[in-house]
């Protein structure tokens, strides 16, 4: 086998099994491809040294000689999104603030994915903080996009969507606030799954109760892998009070061969600006769950979007004003900081709790909306993204078909809703661009719904070829 790590999780794994690929030669086939094409990319950062690697890898190979008990992801490699602690290894949060940072614990999802038998490369480039949904930042710089090396990777997963579309790994974790798991999937020709609230478990930190925005999640090149990662990432953990038991999920098939009734979301009533071409392809890929039994027609949710606009930022601001006043307030740390999480802190300083309490009610009020729209809809699609991968070179796109973009995060609000209600999603790709740029789409479910929306995905790949497209690096 020329390229193991070309296969798909799932191939790998049965590969592994079988012994017709050794954990070495993954490993091997892995930094070797990672050697040739990280440095035109930049998906991956603070990569551990080949020797050390290559030595753990030849160690799971003699685990599974000696009979001993493995993981669901024995002697894969992994890289960590950089949000996330990794035991030994660097964890920048893309700032300089922690350039030299080497944590001395895992979080709860890097625990598990160790005791599943994967091998941690190292980690995924991401915006600073993850603020933005363009990963560049001033310790390790921009991730550029496979598919035009001119263009951005996403973001704040956008190190993980480039690995995934070059190849480089063969699975990924990411985390999702404002579709950061969501945009680089569509950016880059990748699967990404924004599981429901709580079904992830993270160390909390200062506040574990109020912020009920992000959660962490995986990204793949199947649907069938992204399965294999979630069931290794969730579960109850009595660290993360939000957090919730639940068994592994399954694909079922049966189930998505019924077919149902899906609400298309659109442009949500002429609302939102969106790039042409970007609708249209996710128009296109409307008619493949026609053709798979479904039920499709315009939604409109009887909401004021200004109002749930209004509550996002509201929230977004105010915990972000709690978690970073910090640095914030220390003059030495404070140039350190981005624009845009300056912006952010200064918002959120002058919210109010009046403000925090009606944002919430808002909040509410759309759970409430939404639970309405699905008594008629078993699932709801939105486009992923408003724009297709831009010049790798703007912070963030400041007008899309002619309308200005008043913040750094406008250009991405069509994946607030899932969000504010803590829903499942995954996003899957829709095509191409003219230009060979990739866009894609929001799968969007009911409350706790996350096996049924993962089935109906895996239909819909089944029935498409875009995630058999590889870019061509060279």
């Amino acid at each position: 086998m020329s390229d193991p790590i070309s296969l798909s999780l799932t191939e790998l794994l049965a590969a592994l099994e079988t012994q017709r690929v050794t954990c070495e030669e993954l490993m091997v086939s892995c930094l070797n491809r990672i050697e040739r094409l990280n440095p035109k990319i930049n998906a991956l950062v603070s990569v551990r040294p080949r020797e050390v690697l290559i030595a753990e890898a030849r160690a799971r190979d003699a685990e599974r000689k000696q009979g001993a008990a493995l993981g669901a992801l024995h002697g894969v490699p992994i890289a960590i999104k950089d949000l996330s602690e990794a035991k030994g290894i660097l964890c920048t949060y893309g700032s300089p603030l922690f350039h030299d940072y080497v944590p001395d614990f895992d979080d709860i999802q890097v625990e598990r994915i160790r005791a599943a038998g994967a091998i941690i490369i190292g980690k995924t480039n991401t915006p600073e903080w993850g603020f933005g949904s363009h990963s560049y930042n001033p310790v390790f710089g921009v991730t550029r996009n496979p598919w035009d090396l001119s263009r951005s990777a996403g973001g704040s997963s956008g190190g993980a969507g480039a690995a995934l579309a070059a190849r480089l790994v063969p699975i990924a974790d990411g985390s999702d606030m404002m579709g950061s798991l969501r945009n680089p999937a569509a950016f880059n020709n990748v699967v990404g799954f924004r599981p429901s609230f709580g079904r992830i478990p993270a160390l909390p930190g200062r506040d574990a109760y109020l912020n009920q925005l992000a959660t962490l999640g995986p990204m793949g090149r199947s649907i069938e892998d992204v399965v294999t990662l979630l069931n290794v990432q969730s579960g109850f953990d009595a660290r993360d009070p939000s957090s919730f038991e639940s068994g592994p999920l399954a694909l079922d098939r049966e189930m998505a061969a019924k077919g149902g009734r899906i609400g298309w979301l659109g442009d949500f009533g002429a609302h939102l600006p969106f790039e042409p071409g970007v609708l249209d392809l996710n128009e296109k890929a409307l008619g493949v769950f026609e053709g798979l039994g479904y039920a499709v027609e315009p939604v409109r949710i009887n909401f004021d979007m200004n109002r749930l606009w209004w509550a996002w930022t509201t929230l977004r601001s105010f915990f972000t004003a709690g978690s970073m006043r910090d640095y914030y307030e220390d003059p030495g740390r404070r140039g350190s900081l981005k624009p845009e999480i300056l912006y952010e802190v200064r918002s959120g300083l002058r919210i109010n709790a009046a403000d925090v309490y009606e944002a919430s009610a808002v909040r509410t009020a759309w759970y409430q909306a939404l639970s309405k729209v699905f008594e008629i809809h078993d699932y709801l699609i939105a486009p992923a993204a408003q724009v297709f991968p831009f010049d790798a070179d703007i912070p963030w796109p400041r007008e899309i078909a002619g309308k200005h973009m008043d913040t750094y995060h406008r250009w991405m609000e069509v994946v607030i809703g899932p969000s504010m209600a803590g829903l499942p999603v995954a996003a899957l790709p829709a095509g191409f661009s003219p230009q060979g740029l990739p866009t894609g789409f929001q799968l969007i479910g009911q409350p706790r719904a996350d096996a049924q929306v993962l089935s109906v995905a895996a239909a819909y790949e089944d029935a498409t070829d875009w995630l058999t497209q590889i870019p061509s690096l060279s």
